[in-house]
């Protein structure tokens, strides 16, 4: 038995010693590299003294006398992690020896030390990239292994942030390319030449005959119209403004656009239109995690029988220029009613409303970028002024008219660029019963 016993515990013996875990030596980091440049035999000596005496296991200190065998130690090797030197050497004088170091390795931290108590000096040294400004004989050993520890991670630190800038500015460039592509895409899809009535004339000879000016206040706006044949008689302008402007409001123009092209079969009853168009853009933007919504216009003018019908989703009304009377007035003189903005309701339902029309008529669509403008008064614009100045402007062409209202709106502000989208579309009716 005892025997046994005694086997047994001697073959436990090599099993408790398998399973016993190996103590791990800590990792030794490498002292980092400094160059002292210092051509006074006393003050090298104190300064390696102190270093040595405050942070032996950080720092191993290499000693030059000149610059230019300083220069010639930075070339030979990236293995300098930190530069100490003073200004006044045999072969330099001044900032001009830190400017030739910090041009010579950008990338090492300097540490001016100098005999030197000049405040204006120091400022000019630090701030031309020297990471401290040390005057010898007032820095103790622990005084300076810290600043030197300190100048070393501000370097490294710099450098981060200049990489993080780099960065940013790469993909701001980036942006801005994919912007003013989305911009130029934008504006391609925006009508350039207008359709004619019939379609066999000119544009000088049509009877209907269309004006724009559309003018983002970012890269990319949130306006949108277009202009489209519904017969050979008739003729059908949409306009819309997306909440907000920029990207997300581009964005989902090019939704919109999509949209108007899928209806025009729709195009002829604007209330119809309309009502079509908020359902199919209610069920595209209810999927997305912000909402979004859009007012909106169209009408459709047939000079065959000398009517305009339209309908309202939120917009501001357009106007009708009645150049026979000399006057301006908005559509919802003729009737009020109207819908809510496109996107906020799945079941909205747009009336469609008439008016009369006569020859030389001109109806001015626009969105609220027009007149939502402040003075230095904090005054608004207003659609009141508006309405004015486009009677006082009753005889002129649509083009200059549109100029015209753009440039006073501009003296009202004291300012030549709007905060927010501005797009203005007219349609001018030359003649009726074609």
């Amino acid at each position: 038995m005892q025997i046994e016993t005694h086997q047994h515990s001697v073959a436990e013996a090599p099993s408790r010693l398998e399973v016993t875990p190996r103590t791990r030596m800590p990792a030794v980091t490498p002292p980092i590299s400094v160059l002292l440049i210092e051509d006074n035999p006393g003050d090298a000596h104190l300064i390696q003294f102190m270093i040595k005496e405050a942070g032996s296991s950080l720092f191993q200190v290499e000693h030059v006398h000149r610059l230019s065998q300083a220069l010639e130690r930075l070339s030979s090797g990236g293995d300098i992690g930190l530069v100490l030197s003073d200004l006044s050497l045999p072969d330099s004088q001044g900032l001009e020896t830190f400017a030739q170091l910090h041009a010579h390795a950008p990338h090492v931290p300097i540490i001016v030390l100098s005999g030197l108590n000049d405040t204006s000096l120091a400022v000019r040294a630090v701030h031309e990239g020297a990471q401290d400004y040390l005057i010898k004989g007032q820095v103790a050993g622990q005084l300076l292994v810290r600043a030197m520890r300190y100048a070393i991670e501000r370097k490294r630190m710099a450098e981060q942030l200049a990489h993080y800038a780099d960065e940013l500015r790469f993909k701001n460039a980036q942006l801005e390319a994919d912007f003013n592509m989305a911009r130029e895409i934008q504006q391609i899809f925006l009508p350039h030449e207008f359709p004619t009535f019939p379609s066999s004339t000119t544009p000088d000879q049509s009877a209907i005959r269309f004006s724009q000016r559309y003018l983002p206040a970012a890269a990319v706006g949130g306006d949108f119209f277009d202009v489209f044949a519904i017969s050979e008689r008739a003729a059908g302008i949409f306009i819309c403004d997306v909440m907000g402007h920029g990207m997300r409001a581009a964005l989902v123009t090019a939704i919109m656009r999509g949209l108007v092209e899928k209806l025009i079969p729709a195009a002829a009853d604007p209330g119809t239109f309309l009502t079509e168009l908020n359902h199919s853009l209610h069920a595209i933007l209810r999927r997305t995690r912000e909402p979004f919504l859009a007012t909106a216009f169209y009408l459709v003018a047939d000079v065959g029988r000398g009517e305009v019908h339209f309908s309202n989703a939120g917009h501001p009304s357009p106007f009708r220029l009645r150049r026979d009377l000399r006057i301006a007035e908005p559509l919802k003189k003729y009737d009020s009613r109207h819908g809510p903005a496109l996107g906020l309701f799945e079941n909205s339902l747009y009336p469609t409303c008439s008016c009369p029309v006569t020859v030389h008529d001109l109806f001015i669509l626009f969105t609220d970028g027009l007149y939502e403008v402040d003075n230095s008064g904090q005054k608004e614009y207003g659609q009141e002024r508006l309405l004015s100045a486009v009677s006082q402007r009753h005889a002129l062409p649509a083009d200059q008219l549109f100029d015209e209202l753009i440039q006073e709106v501009h003296r009202f502000s004291n300012t030549t660029e709007f905060e927010d989208d501005v797009c203005l579309v007219g349609m001018e009716i030359q003649r009726l019963g074609i």
